[in-house]
């Protein structure tokens, strides 16, 4: 296939990318092999803000975001995974647009362009997301019947205009994750809300420390010094306390490799 970017003498194709999140499956343009590589992408590439906490400013250009992703084997936060996940299935011949999300905090709404997520076009709209942490695994059709997801239920509902997804576990009650709009932006219209995230005391990015990535019977995180397993009904947390114990984490489990000082840098800055 055609040769895309060449960074730092490394190349990022259709190839790479897929190597990248371990996807063997077809590539024909449907809503099944979405699914796969919907769920093969956070299977492999973490949801995780480590430059943010080590002071590496996040640039919002593709050719920075596929090297990081690709060709570093990191992962990032929304800005950059799904932005990166677009540009993958682009070039397969899905046809992607770029929205924009007001995240829920309580009842409290955050501005626009706080989150980015993907409209993917099929015989009826989808919506992916492969950036918004815990969140569903498999694209959910918006205005679609309820879908069940591992352990907790998702929907897209209409709000004269505005969709909201929702998710609720089996025993609670509806939650507003976020609400937007089925317009289309340019990947530069997230730049300032990508610059907040990553500046502002304000921001959660700024101060919590998160590493997680799906697992075939549930989730990993690294999150402010502990590392927590869920699988299904059961989960284990354990506390990390020093630099040798996190650098046989970020390897083993996410793949990502730090020397010494900054693993020592996001040891300190956990909390305890």
């Amino acid at each position: 296939m055609e040769e895309v970017f060449s960074i730092n003498s490394q190349l990022v194709t259709i190839e790479t990318y897929l190597h990248r999140i371990a996807y063997t499956g077809s590539l024909a343009p449907n809503l099944f092999n979405l699914n796969h590589l919907h769920l093969a992408h956070q299977q492999t590439v973490p949801f995780e803000n480590l430059d943010i906490i080590l002071g590496r400013r996040i640039d919002l250009k593709l050719p920075t975001i596929l090297d990081k992703i690709v060709n570093k084997n990191r992962g990032g936060f929304c800005y950059e995974l799904n932005s990166a996940f677009a540009w993958l299935l682009d070039k397969i011949g899905f046809k992607v647009k770029l929205l924009s999300a007001r995240t829920y905090d309580g009842e409290t709404l955050g501005p626009e362009f706080d989150h980015m997520l993907i409209l993917v076009n099929l015989d009826q709209p989808v919506i992916a997301d492969v950036g918004f942490g815990d969140s569903f695994l498999l694209p959910i059709i918006p205005g679609g019947a309820d879908c069940y997801q591992f352990d907790r239920y998702y929907r897209l509902q209409n709000n004269e205009g505005r969709w909201v997804l929702q998710q609720r576990f089996e025993a609670g009650d509806w939650k507003s994750q976020y609400i937007f709009v089925m317009k289309s932006h340019p990947l530069h219209h997230f730049d300032a809300m990508c610059d907040y995230h990553q500046t502002s005391q304000s921001s959660s990015f700024t101060r919590k420390t998160v590493c997680s990535r799906v697992t075939e019977s549930g989730r990993i995180t690294y999150a402010d010094g502990r590392y927590i397993v869920n699988e299904q009904d059961n989960r284990e947390e354990t506390m990390v306390g020093n630099e040798v114990s996190l650098n046989k984490i970020l390897r083993n489990q996410f793949g990502i490799r730090f020397g010494a000082n900054d693993l020592r840098q996001l040891v300190a800055t956990s909390p305890g």
